[in-house]
């Protein structure tokens, strides 16, 4: 076989190895929609419309369309400004807009979706090489039936960049230096989290250049055979990795006259930092001073502190540096921002690698008991994200 038929008929056994996870994921996301659609028609709301044309999605499409520089004064004195979004999704959704008959709207939700499935397939890829198929699918499953999971399905830039950092980190995890940090570049022009995904590849490339130096062996002797180029291509991929996520905030400080460190300027105008979780320690002591409100008190520390045990599963489980890193940095950042407090569970959603352990304790499980938990959560999911979406919905 030649290399071409070679690389072909590895993908080709990769998507097989994959389309279960790839299908459940597609049949829980379809549940999840028709009860929107379902509970949308009920409220005589258009769920196409809470997808595609509410909160974030109009900005994403306002960046496609106008461009930046559209900025909303509160009378508060806040502004509200586009700079605030990273520019990947309004490129793709003006690309679609501009080869197909389809709004930039639309285009964002037809991104959102494949983007999706791009996600789910690299979710599967690096849970299968870590723990076999069978955690592979769990892995999906448990990221789809997320209890904010909708999101997945809507044009915002969450689905983007979990397969942009899904895949960077299996290409950390095979080797793949120049793709992992070309990738990571692309999850950087996504969403500010993408340093996550930069700081993982070059923490993976330190301890393997670490690693590569230890093999070698006093008195002329060698360490194991390493690949022609290797360390080069490891450099390449780490110079690249954070070139998306530094190039726009550079571009956006350059753009303010703010310098450097003007992008924050832009964030502080949406009361957005990062406080170290104070506002947010603040906000959960805050619940606890009436009933009912001091239950939902009580579930947010149980989530925090479900996280946390998530987490120190995770390392105990000795899981490779590049998905600690990034799983932490991704988690760090969602509870410690002083952001929108309804927008925390969504943030956190790209830190798939705390959904590992889960994963792995559910593929030990009967296949019939298995399938009746995930099918039990994917129904709450689905009715709590067409509650969600036609109530508060996220910010």
């Amino acid at each position: 076989m030649t290399d071409l038929e070679t690389r072909t008929a590895g993908r080709a056994g990769a998507l097989r190895r994959a389309a279960p996870a790839l299908l459940g994921y597609a049949a829980v996301r379809a549940l999840g929609l028709l009860a929107l659609a379902l509970w949308s028609a009920a409220r005589d709301k258009s769920a196409y419309t809470l997808l595609t044309a509410r909160w974030d999605s109009l900005w994403y499409t306002r960046v496609a369309d106008l461009g930046y520089g559209y900025e909303v004064r509160l009378p508060n004195g806040d502004v509200h400004s586009n700079l605030a979004f990273f520019p990947l999704l309004p490129w793709l959704e003006r690309f679609g807009a501009a080869i197909s008959p389809l709004s930039y709207a639309a285009a964002g939700f037809v991104v959102s979706l494949l983007a999706s499935l791009a996600a789910a397939w690299g979710i599967f890829a690096v849970a299968e090489h870590l723990y076999g198929r069978r955690a592979g699918v769990c892995a999906v499953l448990l990221w789809a039936v997320l209890p904010v999971g909708i999101v997945q399905s809507m044009a915002y830039s969450e689905s983007l960049f979990t397969a942009l950092a899904a895949w960077s980190l299996y290409a950390v995890l095979t080797g793949r230096w120049v793709t992992a940090g070309a990738l990571a570049a692309l999850a950087g022009l996504t969403r500010p989290v993408g340093l996550a995904v930069a700081a993982a590849v070059w923490a993976a490339a330190v301890v393997a250049f670490v690693r590569s130096r230890s093999d070698a062996v006093p008195d002329g002797a060698h360490g194991p055979k390493r690949a022609p180029g290797d360390g080069a291509r490891r450099v390449l991929g780490m110079l690249l990795a954070p070139l998306g996520a530094a190039g726009y905030v550079l571009w956006v400080g350059h753009r303010t006259g703010q310098g450097p460190l003007g992008y924050l300027d832009v964030q502080a105008g949406w009361r957005n930092g990062f406080d170290g979780g104070v506002a947010f320690a603040r906000f959960v002591a805050g619940r606890f001073t009436g009933f009912p409100s001091a239950l939902a008190g009580v579930g947010l520390v149980v989530g925090v502190a479900l996280l946390v045990w998530l987490y120190v599963v995770c390392v105990r489980q000795r899981q490779p540096l590049a998905l600690l890193v990034y799983a932490g940095i991704v988690t760090v950042l969602a509870l410690c921002a002083s952001s929108y407090f309804g927008s925390k569970p969504r943030l956190l959603m790209p830190a798939f690698p705390l959904l590992l352990p889960l994963a792995v304790a559910l593929a030990r499980l009967r296949t019939s008991r298995s399938a009746l938990i995930v099918g039990g959560v994917a129904v709450a999911s689905a009715v709590y994200g067409a509650f969600w979406l036609n109530g508060s919905g996220p910010p």
